[in-house]
């Protein structure tokens, strides 16, 4: 499992992960190798869930190049450009939306920063944005967001969701991005 929290601060923002990835029957894992971020083009990918979608979207996926344009109105470039073209590589590598599961259950989840903005990006693809500017996901991920509105910082907000959530665990790491 994993926990990510997002903060958006004017003019830049910051993505902080946890290291603990559980699976479903209770194995850790924990290696170098298995991040969950990632640099795609302009866009930092932090991803939460199953694992397939992630490692399309942080390994395989060459997300659209924005433009000038495209950076004056990061939402809709989010909704009209990345996301189809996400949608795409995730159904061409094999990704099935259809499956059967039980609508309540998060499959993965995503917080995408871009042009030093973030985005919640959900199962569905759907894109969030939070006018407070403080992003959860994962398994910890409302302890870690709760945690931020009570006034944390990202680092503090990962370690308060690893003394209450088992799927979280230090190292912690963090990525930056600014506005361009």
């Amino acid at each position: 499992m994993t926990t990510i929290a997002g903060i958006q601060h004017q003019g830049y923002c910051e993505i902080w992960v946890d290291s603990r990835i559980t699976a479903p029957d209770g194995q850790i894992y924990s290696h170098p190798d298995m991040k969950k971020y990632a640099k795609r083009g302009q866009l930092i990918i932090a991803g939460s869930g199953e694992v397939v979608p992630c490692d399309i979207a942080q390994n395989i996926w060459n997300p659209p190049v924005a433009t000038e344009n495209d950076k004056k109105n990061p939402y809709k470039f989010m909704i009209t450009k990345a996301m189809p073209s996400l949608r795409k590589v995730l159904t061409d590598n094999g990704y099935n939306f259809d499956e059967s599961k039980d609508k309540d259950d998060i499959r993965f989840q995503f917080i995408i920063a871009f042009n030093g903005e973030l985005f919640d990006i959900d199962q569905d693809l759907a894109v969030s944005r939070d006018i407070h500017g403080f992003y959860g996901a994962g398994s910890g991920g409302s302890y870690a967001l709760g945690a931020l509105y009570a006034g944390a910082d990202g680092e503090e907000a990962l370690e308060i969701a690893a003394k209450i959530n088992m799927h979280t665990a230090p190292p912690f790491y963090s990525i930056t991005q600014y506005k361009n």
